[in-house]
């Protein structure tokens, strides 16, 4: 069986296009695969963060992958600091990594331009991103657009690496779910959706209330032709609006075109807002029962446990490759 792995930063909401584009492909994921499912939150600290916000980021963001249905008996759910081979492997992969490609990386010129002083991290945190996967054995990465440059320089410093030294890193595949998986703002549609961004009628938390959620779609951006119809190019507003639909119903997009032929926004919108509120109330239960709850520290205790023996594994791995150590087998 092949081993698949994701992570997420806790850095903030976990809005709606994180849910649609990754987290529901995940529970379809873990019957298939070998499943690690981590909380990246080293990453998160190349923004600074403010630390008990952070610690509540992280358990919200685990109660999160278990509600929306990650079954901890099936993927290893855990968190990336109580994994020290991380950050140990993380150097490593800096250590084969190149100053020119890691500033070509497209997030750290948009996190940097402009800015006196930045963070170190932000230029050296893909080889860190590359161990996370590489430390698991990894065939398969499920991401978004804005992180396949990020996957192919994973698959060069793996190459490398196994070029150099010994092959002992599976060079991973990216995958990129063909639904869903580029939520647009509800505001500004020629930009993802963005738990960043700075007007929270821009995006749709997981955890918003019914009454918000309805609020929020209310106030989406449109058009002023008031026929619900998809084309990105000149009705992207609405295109979003559909795609959302689409990817919380499971009905194909010509079917809900030919269910509102004839009808305006005003009833699209109020029965999108439904459908939303349908699909995250059960995933808004069980995040309330497991929050405080010492079930979710048992999931976490046992996907760290789980976690580090396999990464242990492969960190020693790569540690005798390189000649670190005492270690002679």
């Amino acid at each position: 069986m092949k081993t698949v792995f994701s992570g997420i930063q806790p850095s903030g909401t976990v809005t709606l296009g994180n849910y649609l584009g990754a987290m529901k492909h995940f529970v379809d994921l873990q019957e298939d695969y070998h499943s690690y499912f981590c909380i990246v939150d080293q990453h998160a600290i190349t923004q600074p963060q403010e630390r008990l916000k952070l610690r509540d980021n992280i358990r919200s963001l685990a109660a999160l992958y278990v509600a929306v249905g990650l079954d901890p008996k099936k993927a290893v759910l855990f968190i990336q600091s109580e994994v020290p081979a991380h950050a140990q492997l993380g150097w490593m992969m800096q250590c084969v990594s190149y100053i020119g490609e890691l500033e070509r990386m497209t997030q750290f010129k948009d996190k940097s331009s402009g800015k006196e002083a930045v963070s170190a991290s932000l230029l050296t945190y893909p080889p860190l991103m590359a161990a996370d996967i590489l430390l698991y054995g990894t065939d398969i990465v499920p991401v978004g657009e804005d992180q396949k440059q990020h996957l192919e320089l994973t698959r060069n410093l793996a190459e490398r690496f196994n070029n150099k030294y010994n092959a002992i890193f599976t060079i991973p595949e990216v995958q990129i779910p063909k639904e869903g998986a580029r939520i647009m703002s509800l505001q500004e549609p020629s930009k993802k959706m963005s738990k960043s961004s700075p007007n929270p009628k821009s995006y749709i938390s997981i955890l918003d209330e019914p009454n918000t959620i309805r609020k929020k779609i209310k106030s989406a951006v449109t058009d002023t032709e008031g026929t619900v119809r998809f084309d990105k190019e000149q009705k992207p507003g609405v295109s979003n609006l559909l795609t959302i639909y689409s990817a919380c119903s499971g009905e194909s997009i010509a079917t809900i075109e030919e269910r509102y032929n004839g009808k305006g926004y005003g009833d699209f919108k109020a029965e999108l807002a439904e459908v939303i509120v349908h699909t995250l109330s059960p995933i808004q239960e069980r995040y309330n029962e497991l929050i405080q709850s010492p079930e979710l520290d048992h999931i976490l205790d046992d996907g760290a446990e789980r976690a580090n023996k396999q990464a242990v594994r492969m960190l020693h791995k790569a540690e005798r490759a390189m000649g670190l150590g005492r270690r002679t087998r």
